[in-house]
């Protein structure tokens, strides 16, 4: 893995007006996942790279911080230096207790 190259904040670090981007599966996103949070499936991103703000701090998450980290490597050579990888991932997030919302009808969670 590429990570230890890779601009990366931790929950506690990233920007109150941050885009953060959330590349997980539809059911952990479901399960609980950040307030104001941009969801864009990991396997998506080729195609909707448009979607992607090109300026101002995008901070790119998942569960742990692998696939989020792939993505941040991939967004870089294709021309965005915006972009940052959130170490240790929704885990992370939720373990800083950093606020979080489901949309399941259950407790928000990390799966």
């Amino acid at each position: 893995m590429f990570a230890a190259n890779l601009p990366s904040v931790t929950a506690t670090q990233v920007p109150t007006d941050a885009y953060l981007l959330d590349v997980r599966e539809p059911d952990e996103w479901a399960a609980g996942h950040a307030p104001g949070a941009h969801h864009l499936p990991m396997m998506e991103i080729p195609a909707r790279m448009s979607e992607i703000p090109t300026d101002g701090d995008v901070v790119v998450v998942c569960r742990s911080g692998g696939r989020s980290a792939q993505v941040v490597g991939y967004l870089m050579n294709n021309g965005w230096d915006n972009v940052r990888n959130l170490d240790g991932g929704m885990r992370d997030w939720a373990a800083a207790g950093q606020p979080m919302l489901s949309e399941d009808g259950q407790p928000a969670r990390v799966i």
